[in-house]
C-alpha cells in the first residue's frame, strides 16, 4: 500500500485533511481557508466549478458546496426552481437549490459521520465526483432554462442520463 493509500484509509485522519490529500493528488487549485475547511476549483466540461468541503466536528458533518457561475434573473426564478425539482427528483446523493441573495444556483451534500464514524477516501473522492457530475449534467438544463427561456421539461430534456453497460 504506498502512502497516498495508507494515509486515505487511516480511521483518526480528519476529513478535510484528507480532502486537501486528494486535492494534491489530482492536481486541483486548493486553499484550505481553516482547520475545518478547504475551497477548491475543478475543472469540468461546461466550466471550472468552485467547491467548498466544511467539517464541522459539533454535528459530526463534511459538507460539500459546489458553485458555478450561471446568473438567475429574477423573472426566470420560478421556472430555474422548477428545474432545480426535476433535478433532485433524479438525484440519490446531494441537492441543487439557489442562494438568491448570490444570485446563484448551488449543489449541496451532506457526509453524515455520527458516532465518531470516520470518512475513507474513497468516500471523499466519491462525494467530490457525484457533485461535479451532478452539475455537469444539469448545468445546460439550467443554462437553456435561463437564456433560452426554454420551460422546465424541455430543459430537463436535454440532460444526460447515465449510461450503462457498454456498447
Amino acid at each position: 500500500m504506498d502512502t497516498l493509500e495508507h494515509y486515505l484509509t487511516a480511521e483518526d485522519a480528519d476529513p478535510i485533511d484528507i480532502v486537501e490529500t486528494l486535492a494534491s493528488h489530482h492536481a486541483w487549485d486548493f486553499d484550505r481557508v481553516a482547520d475545518n475547511q478547504i475551497a477548491m476549483g475543478i475543472e469540468g466540461s461546461w466550466q471550472t466549478y468552485s467547491l467548498s468541503l466544511a467539517w464541522s466536528p459539533h454535528d459530526e458533518t463534511l459538507r460539500l458546496v459546489c458553485t458555478f457561475e450561471l446568473d438567475v434573473p429574477a423573472e426566470r426564478r420560478p421556472a430555474v426552481l422548477e428545474v432545480i425539482d426535476g433535478a433532485n427528483d433524479t438525484l440519490w446523493s446531494g441537492s441543487f437549490t439557489t442562494w438568491p441573495e448570490h444570485n446563484m444556483i448551488v449543489f449541496r451534500y451532506g457526509l453524515n459521520l455520527a458516532g465518531d464514524a470516520s470518512a475513507s477516501g474513497t468516500q471523499i473522492d466519491d462525494m467530490i465526483a457525484a457533485a461535479i457530475e451532478a452539475c455537469e449534467r444539469y448545468y445546460p438544463a439550467f443554462q437553456i432554462s435561463l437564456e433560452d427561456g426554454a420551460c422546465p421539461q424541455q430543459a430537463l430534456g436535454i440532460a444526460m442520463s447515465q449510461a450503462y453497460g457498454r456498447a
